[in-house]
């Protein structure tokens, strides 16, 4: 009996020591051995306690907590994050626990509410709610302006708007979204306030509200903001100034940046039937080609005849494309894609769009521009000028060879009918497009099917004895694909070598006629 017990309370000792945790721990507890564990590098002990801490689906305030009540608790879980093989997945997932948690404090309605009302409170219970409503950013704008419209509240309006130009740049967005409100007072309390926050990136609504906003007052009011921020906008456009600010949303400028604490974005929109702001989350990628997008868009309500935002719009829109990610909600479920725009578009917009991709580098942009001029335009809107450049021209020599291929297909099937510098590229492009030149960077399928449009165009441009595109200089690969073993790229390619006068052309041809199997 005395050896049983014996067994008895070694196994017990034994269970103790392989999982040292009990199971009455709390989420502190689990959350303090983590940071011991971590501490004195019993990295396998510190990884169980993190995954009970996972596993327990926890409240993320109350992890947020825990990490803010231990600083350098926090600072080390970073560390792992960072550092630790064994660690890093565990540290990661729980970093993400935590910023939930602060986005969910920051954003908690009741909170931020009490927070407004403290700020008609004492003097210390004042400042330290403007603290907190700093804290929640953006968040915290639309439970302001619904206290500011507040008839029963008119006391707290002098507190209120002293605490609005505090919050700082995130405040923009929303504010500017909530200027189509209807309520005058609230609307000249937004544009004062956007003038004391001082960012150029809120310009353009206070020009707009200079030019448009029914009311001298809020038009007076938004041009004495301007003064503050730049008083040299006040002799631009609003068009030109959101046109202006599309393109630093476009090229990413930390200036009009999200937030960087959280994985999303918000775009904000005035509810004209509740009278309220609302938000919708993006994803972080595409965020400012979105922005740059509703930036256009106001510019050419401002003046509908600013065409370059029509440019900017397409060119954002291929770009949002690009990450690969379905477009938000509010474009609605039958909104059409970047190419049926850009297929409508005409000339002077696309090639403005195509010059700012070849610009920067951006293939997919590119790409989708060329495709929509090679569409439906003809050789002088092929060959259309921006500025003293060629947009189309220039990309036969872009980086991206998909980009170059199509462009010599645009523009050979539009039968140019006089040389240009740049012009022996057309065929360079084609002849190379109709090999297997592209095949690692193309794949298979895109190869094949760059070679079967390259190969028509050239034989259309045979037909048309076209003098511009010299087809002799492919005379090399038109051959090698009379043995390619895609039969219309074989058959396509003979048809376009009865048009040249060369005796191995001609050899070529005789050759695959007799070939066994050939339906040509």
């Amino acid at each position: 009996m005395l050896q049983g017990t014996r067994c008895v309370i070694v196994g017990c000792l034994i269970v103790a020591v392989l999982a040292p945790w009990s199971a009455g721990q709390n989420l502190e507890d689990d959350w303090n051995d983590f940071l011991h564990y971590t501490a004195i590098g019993r990295f396998e002990l510190a990884k169980g306690f993190a995954q009970r801490i996972l596993d327990s689906e926890p409240n993320p305030v109350e992890v947020l907590k825990l990490s803010e009540a231990n600083p350098n608790g926090y600072r080390l879980l970073l560390r792992m994050q960072a550092e630790s093989e064994e660690l890093q997945e565990v540290s990661r997932r729980i970093l993400e626990v935590i910023e939930r948690g602060r986005f969910e404090l920051s954003t908690e309605p009741q909170i931020i509410n009490e927070e407004i009302r403290r700020l008609s409170s004492t003097i210390r219970a004042r400042m330290a709610a403007e603290q907190r409503l700093k804290n929640a950013g953006e968040y915290a704008i639309p439970f302001m302006l619904d206290a500011l419209a507040d008839e029963t509240r008119k006391s707290e309006v002098p507190n209120i708007t002293a605490a609005l130009p505090k919050i700082g740049r995130h405040a923009i967005r929303p504010l500017a979204a909530a200027l189509q409100t209807r309520d005058v007072a609230v609307r000249s309390e937004i544009v004062q306030a956007l003038g004391r926050i001082g960012y150029p990136q809120a310009l353009a609504h206070l020009k707009w509200c200079v030019e448009k906003d029914a009311s001298p007052q809020i038009q007076q009011l938004a041009a004495q903001a301007i003064e503050k921020i730049d008083p040299t906008a006040l002799q631009m456009p609003a068009a030109e100034l959101f046109f202006l600010l599309g393109e630093s949303y476009y090229n990413h400028a930390p200036s009009v940046a999200p937030p960087s604490e959280y994985n999303f974005a918000n775009i904000w929109f005035w509810d004209a039937a509740t009278r309220r702001l609302t938000r919708e989350e993006v994803e972080l990628d595409y965020f400012n080609e979105l922005m740059a997008m509703r930036c256009c868009e106001w510019a050419l309500r401002a003046d509908p005849a600013t065409g370059k935002a029509i440019a900017l719009w397409i060119a954002a829109f291929f770009k949002a494309e690009s990450y690969g990610i379905q477009m938000p909600a509010y474009f609605g479920a039958t909104h059409p894609d970047a190419m049926t725009y850009a297929t409508t578009a005409g000339p002077e917009y696309l090639h403005p769009a195509l010059a700012r991709a070849l610009d920067e580098g951006n293939g997919h942009v590119a790409l989708g521009v060329v495709e929509a001029l090679a569409a439906n335009a003809g050789e002088a809107s092929l060959l259309y000028r921006v500025g003293t450049e060629q947009p189309l021209v220039r990309a036969l020599d872009f980086k991206d060879r998909a980009v170059r291929y199509s462009a010599a297909i645009a523009i050979g099937q539009a039968r140019p009918n006089a040389t240009f510098v740049g012009s022996p590229r057309i065929i360079e492009n084609l002849a190379e497009a109709i090999t297997d030149a592209g095949l690692e960077d193309l794949g298979r399928e895109l190869t094949d099917r760059y070679a079967l449009r390259a190969v028509k165009v050239m034989l259309d441009l045979a037909v048309s004895q076209n003098a511009v595109v010299d087809l002799s200089r492919a005379r090399e690969e038109l051959i090698a694909a009379t043995e390619d073993p895609r039969e219309p790229m074989q058959i396509l390619s003979g048809q376009v070598l009865a048009y040249l006068l060369s005796p191995d052309a001609q050899r070529a041809i005789a050759q695959m006629a007799l070939s066994d199997g050939n339906s040509m």
